[in-house]
């Protein structure tokens, strides 16, 4: 099997950990990282990993098969259309882009020139995700009528001294936190056809939402509702529910609920309750675990980037199922500061 030659571009805190994985690796090597900064620098130094100033001078002097695009979201756009035009697969960290409109641009680069674009939303790679997925497309729930998803934490006041850019309009929750759980809605069931959404202004006199909820209509006719707050204690998100990633506290309950005529699943714990003859409130209800072999997500993610860049399979997260996830994300700003009912294309 042929060594897939990887680039990092930006090697900051997640570009960082795409590295470390792609250790693990026995197909992939890392031939370069992309950075300007002194900690991206250092890293490299550090693991004997060829620096180069721009992604220009890495396409143009070193062999590569695939980059991992971790730079500010808006560089993913310009930095993405140049892996396509050098004919060079690439991950793009979520979200694809600021805009759905400048993202929609390169979807149809990718498209056109038959290059492979994959979208960081990693949580789809989680075997966990797999088996709600296959739970709901066996057709255990039944019909799928409503979705329920909480995305509560609180995020410290020194997480927005460090960068004070998050206290700015457009770095809230929402766009930054919710997008991930709006992929994973879409993912598990259905695409979104109709937003409508309310927010709060910060508690802490910040330019942004601290809160916000949405009320989505799926294709299916199922109706979802979601919160998400980064400024409520709380045990309820993916981040302390699915023991993904060991930096965060670790608990027992679920964040999301789907609900179906069959039976509900609450994930990421997936118990199943079904009523034990029919669907009837009068008869006793139980419920079942279903069962998966735990993976870290970053590292099933990254051996699939290495078979997309082979041919050998279809990205997961294709840029067009990144352009998606970000469209919701815009209607839910949209519809949270207009009052009006927003529909998507």
């Amino acid at each position: 099997m042929a060594m897939q030659r990887l680039a990092i571009i930006g090697a900051g805190l997640v570009g960082q950990r795409h590295a470390k994985v792609i250790k693990q690796l026995s197909d992939a090597c890392l031939v370069g990282v992309v950075d300007t900064a002194e900690a991206g620098l250092e890293f490299a130094r550090s693991n004997n990993i060829p620096t180069f100033g721009s992604l220009d001078e890495l396409l143009n002097s070193t062999p590569v098969d695939g980059a991992i695009i971790c730079t500010p979201t808006k560089l993913h756009v310009e930095q993405g259309l140049a892996c396509v035009a050098a004919g060079v697969a690439a991950l793009i960290e979520k979200p694809i882009g600021t805009t759905s409109k400048e993202s929609l641009a390169l979807v149809n680069a990718s498209n056109a020139a038959s290059v492979p674009l994959m979208v960081g939303h990693h949580r789809r790679h989680n075997p966990l995700v797999h088996a709600a997925k296959q739970c709901i497309e066996q057709g255990e729930l039944g019909q799928i009528r409503a979705v329920h998803s909480q995305c509560w934490f609180y995020k410290p006041d020194d997480y927005f001294e460090i960068a004070p850019w998050r206290t700015q309009a457009g770095a809230g929750p929402v766009s930054v936190n919710l997008v991930h759980d709006v992929d994973l809605i879409r993912y598990l069931c259905g695409d979104v056809v109709q937003v409508q959404a309310q927010r709060a202004a910060s508690l802490r006199g910040f330019d942004n939402e601290d809160i916000a909820t949405a009320l989505l209509t799926l294709e299916n006719g199922a109706l979802a509702t979601i919160t998400v707050s980064d400024s409520v204690v709380a045990p309820w998100s993916w981040e302390l529910t699915s023991k993904e990633y060991p930096v965060y506290p670790q608990t027992n309950e679920s964040c999301y609920r789907i609900g179906g005529t069959q039976a509900a699943l609450s994930v990421p714990d997936l118990t199943v309750w079904s009523h034990e003859s029919r669907p009837d409130w009068w008869s006793p209800i139980k419920s079942r675990t279903l069962s998966f072999e735990p993976a870290d997500p970053l590292v099933s993610q990254m051996q699939h980037f290495c078979r997309v860049i082979r041919g050998e399979e279809a990205p997961l997260v294709s840029a067009e199922e990144g352009y998606r996830s970000l469209r919701v994300i815009e209607a839910i700003q949209e519809a949270s500061l207009s009052g009006e009912r927003i529909a998507l294309n």
